[in-house]
């Protein structure tokens, strides 16, 4: 018998392209179990990616060969009379990750937005993710000016670590000169007037082992948020070492 071929996990092989077909949404749907392991009642379902499709937003995939390997969903939204997108999801198989994949899929998210006039898109995502953190601020030029406290409930994903879902509205301004020198590799020097908010890195080992220690941990850094957004700063920068990850915030005026 021939040994079964091995499994390609580098980016030169991944196509993103719109996904069209009702295989492909149930394909999402799949995804969302094999990356969050949510329960049935929390998963997004193939119809809102056939609705987003067919209403301005976007349904991006990721394929390695015929395989489908992640997507991104976004839907439109209006503020102050302008045009957004709210990205509600990115998955990408654990194989897959650290890989560019999903730098890939905002990128291509940019690139749609862009050609259709679009400016600004949005997201949410934990602070205590700090890998995800480091990803949206140091490497897509996301900035920070919102903190939501336990946006979505409790919920039944291990990945959550059965705490609140508190969460930060990530800011992607596309066509800032922010974004755009980041993209080129060329970051910002940071503001002499800067706070910092710290999370240590071993919090994702006390989600799994001492919730109590994690929400402890989670409480702190929510009131630093509130306090820190609430005087007018924003988060544009981020550290992360073997210890901590680090927001840096700093004064910002629209």
């Amino acid at each position: 018998m021939n040994p079964e071929p091995a499994r390609t996990t580098g980016t030169e092989t991944i196509q993103i392209r719109p996904l069209t077909t009702l295989e492909e949404f149930n394909r999402c749907v799949e995804l969302q179990r094999e990356v969050w392991d949510f329960t049935d009642l929390e998963l997004v379902p193939k119809e809102i990616f056939v609705v987003a499709a067919g209403i301005g937003g976007q349904v991006f995939g990721a394929f390695d060969g015929a395989e489908q390997v992640g997507f991104l969903v976004s839907v439109p939204g209006i503020r102050g009379g302008r045009s957004y997108l709210h990205s509600h999801m990115t998955a990408v198989l654990a194989d897959y990750r650290d890989k560019g994949v999903g730098r890939r899929l905002k990128l291509q998210q940019r690139e749609d937005a862009l050609v259709r006039g679009i400016e600004l898109v949005e997201w949410t995502f934990d602070p205590l993710e700090l890998k995800n953190a480091y990803f949206n601020i140091v490497r897509l030029g996301a900035m920070v000016r919102k903190f939501v406290r336990n946006k979505y409930g409790r919920t039944t994903s291990p990945l959550h670590g059965n705490l609140p879902t508190d969460r930060l509205v990530a800011e992607w301004r596309l066509k800032s000169a922010r974004v755009e020198a980041i993209l080129r590799g060329q970051p910002p020097a940071p503001a002499a007037d800067r706070q910092r908010v710290a999370v240590p890195r071993a919090i994702g080992e006390m989600k799994e082992t001492d919730t109590a220690a994690a929400e402890k941990i989670q409480a702190e850094a929510r009131q630093q948020f509130e306090h820190w957004l609430g005087q007018g700063y924003a988060v544009t920068g981020f550290e992360l070492t073997d210890q901590a990850g680090t927001y840096l915030l700093e004064p910002y005026a629209d």
